[in-house]
């Protein structure tokens, strides 16, 4: 049986997610794959975690985790710490990308979104900081977005906000566990417009009277969007690279994380605004007398 790491991923479904639980598991670890409509939509997936699991005899297996519900996520929390009896890192992955005209989306489509991509990870943390807070040692990774500080496109509003959110979030946690033994990082992914779902399946808004206001200028604009960013990214580019760097990080010893990483083969500039947004960060911290909430890397 494997001896690594417990491991919950969320949204792992699909994307990101699967790829990440899967070479997870084949790396060593005990991987517990976090979905909503297990017994649904999603039970190919679940078929197809056990399929890997028994053919390649790694230890993964799939939880019902719906994040939008703090009770169904409360339970999944439960179920692993009855099987495995820990958790040792969580990856914050589940998420959900809109597409369209911003003035379009009602407050409440704006509202769904945050509430999957930040509330979520909002309901995943309480629920299981409580077990690696009382060991004291653990380890959280975020899968961000080059939106946040890159040159982001328009027509993705909503998920853009959110996952800003997400990233400001994801900087406080940081600080506010390292006391603990936390470690944290913020896996940057670019503009992947191939080899996950997340164009497939992006929301567009239900204001659609709204949105032919917009036709004229912009029709041709909105329309021809993947295609533009398909066009910066290299033909090489590999959505896997990102579940192999998630893997390296979790397999680096604790304290020597790196506060953030990026996987960007569109190069679309997060990675340089980030460097110096994650300094001025340390030197603030440094300023205000906090410099020891800062990771050993925490401006890497």
């Amino acid at each position: 049986m494997p001896s690594g790491q417990v491991v919950v991923v969320t949204g792992a479904s699909s994307g990101f997610g699967r790829l990440t639980a899967e070479s997870l598991a084949r790396a060593g670890h005990t991987v517990i794959a976090g979905m909503r409509q297990t017994q649904g939509r999603n039970a190919p997936s679940v078929q197809a975690f056990e399929r890997l699991a028994q053919d390649e005899q790694v230890a993964i297996a799939s939880v019902e985790m719906d994040v939008q519900s703090q009770e169904s996520v409360e339970n999944a929390v439960g179920d692993v710490m009855a099987r495995h009896g820990r958790i040792d890192v969580i990856v914050q992955n589940a998420g959900h990308m809109t597409l369209g005209v911003a003035e379009a989306f009602s407050p409440a489509e704006l509202a769904a979104v945050y509430d999957i991509n930040v509330l979520g990870a909002q309901r995943v943390m309480r629920a299981a900081l409580p077990h690696l807070r009382e060991k004291r040692r653990g380890y959280v990774v975020w899968v961000g977005s080059s939106s946040t500080r890159g040159g982001h496109p328009p027509f993705l509003a909503p998920y853009f906000a959110a996952k800003a959110a997400m990233d400001a979030l994801a900087e406080s946690y940081a600080a506010e566990l390292s006391r603990f033994g936390i470690d944290t990082t913020i896996v940057v992914p670019g503009a992947f417009t191939s080899g996950t779902n997340h164009f497939a399946h992006a929301s567009t808004p239900s204001d659609t009277e709204r949105e032919v206001a917009y036709e004229h200028e912009y029709g041709q604009l909105r329309r021809s969007l993947t295609e533009r960013l398909a066009a910066i990214v290299p033909a090489d580019a590999d959505v896997q690279d990102v579940a192999d760097d998630i893997v390296r990080l979790v397999g680096l010893p604790a304290g020597t994380r790196p506060f953030r990483t990026h996987i960007d083969p569109s190069k679309d500039g997060s990675e340089v605004v980030s460097a110096v947004a994650d300094r001025i960060r340390a030197e603030f911290y440094t300023r205000v007398g906090i410099e020891d909430l800062l990771s050993s890397n925490a401006a890497l």
